[in-house]
């Protein structure tokens, strides 16, 4: 479930709001996009995934994590390199990796 918009990092470019498939993001008051219908939020981890800057973090929840959880701390969650995690898994972004053809190891046949 979507849990951080980091205002510090996010340049208002309105990715997360385009690839939304539930419409969970509204464009804030200073152009930043706002959470504002958490619990439609399908995990689907999209808006993180297409975030340039690594602006968002999506929970591995099924529902909202608590007001006093880390999943809803900016500074622990940039510290443990948690903002922006599914899209470097994935192997997005500048000089990335594809996680998809690195994960099975190089044992794999082509």
């Amino acid at each position: 479930m979507i849990e951080v918009v980091d205002p510090h990092r996010c340049i208002g470019c309105d990715r997360c709001i385009e690839v939304c498939p539930t419409r969970v993001f509204d464009r804030g008051a200073e152009g930043i996009p706002v959470i504002t219908r958490q619990d439609d939020c399908q995990t689907c981890f999209q808006c993180e995934a297409y975030c340039p800057v690594d602006a968002l973090f999506v929970a591995p929840l099924a529902t909202p994590a608590p007001a006093d959880s880390r999943f809803r701390d900016v500074a622990w969650l940039a510290d443990d390199g948690l903002l922006g995690g599914y899209r470097r898994e994935l192997g997005w972004g500048r000089g990335r990796r594809l996680g998809a053809r690195t994960a099975v190891g190089p044992d794999y046949p082509d």
